[in-house]
Parts: C-alpha cells; structure tokens; sequence
C-alpha cells in the first residue's frame, strides 16, 4: 500500500525510503517532518486525530487469535486455562484475559516474533492482536500450514495513512491514490499477496473516510 501511494504522488522507486518508527513514537515523527506518511498497523482513533490527519482507512482489520493449524480452540473461553502470549506494551492479551478468559495464562515476551517461535514450540498455545499481523506471520515460508486464526473478530481496527496535522492536500492526495487502487484490483492483489491461506478473510476494501465504529 505504501509504495502504491508513494507512485501515485509522484515518487520513483529509488525515490521512496522506508523508516521504522516505533508506536509511541509516530505522531512525533510526523510532527518533525522526519517522514511525509506513516503506512503501517495505524488504527484511525479520536484521540490520534487530534494529533495527526489521517487518510483512509485502507483495511479493517480485527483481533483474533493465532493457533497451531490443529488446535480446538474455536472461541475465546477455550482460552482458559491455556498460555497466551503476551507482548510487552501491548493491551491486546490484557483485554482478552480481562473480558472473556479469566483464567488464561499470559506469557510476557518482547515481541511478536518471540510469540510465534514460542507458538510453534508449544511454549503458549495462541497468540493475540490485529488479524491482518496474524496472517502475515502465517503467510512466512518456514510457517505455511503450521498455523491459522481463529476468526473471532473481537475489535474493529480501521487502517489509515498518517499525515502531518492540517496537511490537506497531502490527504487528499492520498485518498485519491487508495481510490484508484481499488479499482484498479491492485488492492485485492495485495492482500492476496500478504496475508497467505491462515484462514484469514479480509473485510471488503473500506470506503474513505466511513470508519467502522468500535465493539461493545
């Protein structure tokens, strides 16, 4: 998606640098200039939008939970009593233990990398956040068929491109770019592209500027 846009505005391959930016860190990066966009797990919230413009959203994504492609676990009550992965700075595993599986087990790791290796090893038995991260952990080569999600859509995270505040041709520009993508099918291919066969249905391509309100 962050490439597709960068053409579209107007900038060649050897033109578009990718920087990491930590999630705390984000608004700040934007604020600085350090970078133009931020096209990443980005969910569109009122809070963020006093701090930056945002573009989209371009995917709704939702938590649910990675598990071995064998596993029972069809719900999140079957959670209880089983290990699941935890990582630091991260509410996704808080929010299931506090809300629908009391008695489950969080096993703090620094990240989500660790969270696979420890689900392939057998050390947790799931592992939670945004489904569109799950799949494409799944959709990784040494992990093709070794794991699925289980489709329980527990939140609703709407996607969107970062923009400095009050930059509004650059939203603009932006939203005319996913526009374009969707009817183009390049959407479609890159979602096919990246989230791999892990059970993974994607939303329908969002409509700009429509956000999907959150769960109760």
């Amino acid at each position: 998606v962050a490439t597709y846009v960068a053409k579209e505005l107007g900038y060649n391959a050897d033109q578009i640098e990718f920087v990491e930016t930590k999630s705390a860190d984000r608004e700040n990066a934007l604020s600085r200039g350090d970078v133009k966009i931020i096209a990443a797990t980005y969910s569109i919230t009122d809070e963020r939008k006093q701090k930056v413009d945002f573009a989209g959203p371009y995917l709704l994504a939702h938590q649910d939970l990675l598990i071995k492609a064998d596993s029972d676990i069809s719900d999140g009550t079957d959670l209880n009593g089983k290990k699941l992965c935890s990582v630091a700075g991260s509410t996704s595993a808080q929010n299931v233990h506090d809300t629908i599986a009391p008695k489950a087990q969080l096993k703090q790791y620094s990240g989500y990398s660790e969270c696979i290796a420890a689900l392939q090893s057998g050390a947790v038995d799931a592992v939670t956040t945004d489904d569109s991260i799950l799949a494409g952990f799944a959709a990784q080569e040494q992990y093709k068929g070794k794991f699925k999600l289980a489709g329980l859509k527990l939140s609703n995270e709407n996607y969107g491109i970062g923009v400095k505040k009050g930059d509004t041709e650059t939203v603009n520009k932006v939203n005319a770019a996913l526009e374009k993508m969707v009817k183009d099918k390049a959407w479609d291919k890159a979602v096919q592209d990246n989230f791999g066969p892990a059970n993974y249905k994607n939303e329908p391509a969002p409509k700009i500027g429509v956000i999907v309100p959150p769960k109760q």
